[in-house]
């Protein structure tokens, strides 16, 4: 009986690994609010004032039209992966995360090699 109740949890993960995930959409966001918690809580100082990326404390991912959903953007944010400190809900509350994410979703983002004299000279 257990084994059986074992195969059926196994194919029932499996099965929904086909599944595609839904979009989900991102809480209404204020850009300008974004950008002022931005750069006031210091999150600049790692991933660059325009949300290009850097090196300060070693490579921190552009964050410009981040391709994350809104979910694992927050997610990261509270708990972060690698040298991020986590922002709880007492220091950012959910709205600003939203406003954040916002703001980072409507800077241009990176330019196309090819849109860069300098470099096809």
């Amino acid at each position: 009986m257990n084994r059986l109740l074992l195969c059926c949890a196994v194919a029932a993960t499996v099965g929904m690994l086909g599944v595609p995930a839904r979009a989900q959409s991102a809480p209404k966001g204020d850009t300008a609010n974004g950008r002022k918690v931005y750069l006031a809580d210091g999150c600049w100082q790692c991933h660059g004032r325009v949300g290009q990326g850097g090196l300060m404390t070693g490579p921190a991912p552009v964050l410009a039209q981040t391709k994350l959903p809104f979910a694992a953007f927050q997610r990261q944010v509270r708990n972060p992966v690698n040298d991020m400190p986590p922002y709880p809900q007492t220091l950012l509350s959910d709205q600003e995360v939203a406003d954040i994410f916002a703001y980072l979703q409507a800077l241009p983002g990176r330019r196309p090699v090819k849109d860069i004299p300098i470099l096809n000279n």
